[in-house]
């Protein structure tokens, strides 16, 4: 089936208006919960007083999202800020002192950089960070691809595993509350930066890359500690990049995306003032007491807050890139816009560094079991390190892994007669509806595998048995009708962003004939 296949315009107006009468059926099931429950005992750590002007409690249980207004915006944005304005100042004072701006621009982001990580996290961890890149840059020289791989694996295994992480940690924690998660970001996000640099290096047919290019591409700061991770290749040619213009209404749209996150930010603070999504599932006595469409609405939302915060901070480093006249890797795709396994990811950065260097690079053309199967196995093996290795990372790898072998193995078993000969039979608004049935089921697939990584093992266990096994039959195809609704609008957006990607050739009308006949 194509992609371009249509369906008809009040059948989508129908599946809009399941959908949205659906969502603020869970939204209220989740409102009701968060305020009959908002002085529950379990509650008085994460839901507190809020704003004054809501009069209402908040959920506060993210410690990640509460760095935006206390410890994060004290430190990182300032660091920001100021590489903005130093980035500002070079741009005005290198051509009046006759120096090449866009030549040594690089270096100059690295010399911030580094002087804002040793400021920012002392000596000990600026020495760390060196003692990776000059071993890595070490091994890089060697030009054997599984050399640096092992090096590169080895290396990150030592800031991920006991108990060598924390004779490291020991070393640069204890100054401020927030130094430990930019250890963790700091060092991991180097580690793969170099990884990227050696096995670059190994590509180039001649010569080597120095090791002033690795220091320039690793302490760009906007990446150093929350990434995303651009590989070598890209930061190398765009940051060296001397002919430097502005598209048509760039400054328009980074201004605009700024305020939109700013927007986005105020926008999710209000929410927590109104609905628990992040407290609520941590109180599993609570949860067996909730209906079957608040537990999938919590499921659901959980996810897609996720994605709304990995979208803001990634927004934000992407606007101060983007000013450097950078194209950095764009935002996670919306939980909401996924129902194949193949685009499921949380940050972009890594699954193109992971795409690069294992799953493409093993996989081929991903059309082959067994090969598909090794890539997929490796690529979730060095993810499980990546995000340190413990029983739920296990478990997440697990079935994400066995769910993106499972849609090949299903693709190619429908690829076969008679299935392929009944589906080239019916017409392609059809075969889109056959589709989208499995589709739904799969997207349901995709939140239960990562919800638990979200939240815990029990919730994710307790969602899936109301919504499979207890609440069968009415809960299960309920919930399923209006997942295939959404499904359908998103390969309706899909389609029309395909029109105008390729658009059609426009045929002749066979009654239109010239009158000169």
């Amino acid at each position: 089936m194509g992609i371009k296949a249509a369906l008809p315009r009040y059948e989508l107006y129908l599946y809009s208006a399941v959908l949205g009468v659906a969502l603020i059926w869970a939204g209220s099931w989740i409102f009701e919960a968060s305020s009959d429950n908002a002085n529950r005992k379990t509650f008085k750590e994460s839901v507190r007083p809020g704003w004054h002007y809501f009069g209402r409690k908040m959920d506060v249980s993210d410690f990640e999202w509460a760095m935006w207004f206390s410890t994060f915006r004290n430190h990182i944005l300032f660091a920001l800020t100021g590489h903005v304005i130093v980035a500002k100042i070079y741009s005005l004072v290198a051509p009046k002192a006759a120096v090449d701006g866009c030549k040594h621009r690089s270096l100059i982001f690295a010399v911030y950089g580094g002087l804002a990580v040793l400021v920012t996290m002392g000596w000990t961890f600026m020495a760390l960070v060196l003692s990776h890149c000059i071993i890595l840059y070490s091994i890089a020289l060697v030009k054997k691809k599984w050399v640096c791989f092992a090096a590169g694996l080895s290396t990150l295994a030592s800031i991920k595993l006991e108990p060598y992480n924390s004779w490291q940690e020991n070393l640069v924690t204890g100054s401020f509350n927030l130094q430990d998660i930019l250890f963790y970001g700091g060092c991991g996000f180097s580690i793969m930066r170099c990884m990227s640099f050696a096995l670059e290096n190994c590509d180039r047919k001649e010569g080597n890359y120095s090791f002033s290019d690795l220091l320039r591409y690793n302490f760009y700061l906007p990446f150093f500690f929350f990434g995303p991770i651009m590989t070598f290749d890209r930061y190398h040619v765009q940051a060296n990049n001397t002919q430097l213009t502005r598209k048509e209404r760039e400054m328009w749209n980074i201004t605009t995306k700024a305020l939109l996150h700013l927007g986005v930010i105020l926008v999710v603070d209000v929410f927590f003032h109104y609905l628990y999504i992040l407290t609520i599932p941590s109180d599993m006595k609570l949860v067996a007491k909730l209906s079957d469409w608040c537990l999938a609405g919590l499921a659901y939302s959980n996810l897609v807050y996720d994605w709304v915060k990995a979208a803001v901070m990634f927004g934000v480093i992407n606007t101060v890139a983007t000013l450097d006249h950078l194209d950095p890797p764009q935002p996670p795709k919306c939980i909401t816009m996924l129902y194949v396994f193949a685009e499921t990811h949380f940050d972009r950065g890594i699954n193109d560094w992971l795409c690069k260097y294992v799953y493409d690079y093993i996989g081929g053309d991903h059309d082959k079991i067994f090969k598909e199967l090794l890539a997929t196995v490796s690529t979730f093996a060095i993810t499980t390190l990546w995000l340190g290795p413990c029983e739920l990372v296990y478990i997440w790898s697990f079935f994400n892994c066995f769910g993106l072998n499972f849609e090949l193995w299903v693709a190619k078993f429908f690829s076969l007669p008679p299935f392929s000969i009944m589906e080239n039979a019916m017409g392609e608004a059809m075969s889109r509806r056959i589709r989208g049935v499995f589709n739904a089921a799969n997207f349901w697939a995709i939140v239960l595998y990562n919800v638990l990584s979200l939240n815990s093992l029990e919730f994710a266990k307790m969602v899936g048995r109301r919504l499979i096994f207890k609440g069968f039959p009415l809960s299960t195809l309920s919930v399923l009708l209006v997942t295939y609704c959404g499904v359908q609008l998103v390969k309706e957006r899909e389609r029309q962003q395909a029109l105008l990607d390729d658009p059609e050739p426009v045929q002749k009308v066979d009654g239109a004939k010239e009158k000169a006949e």
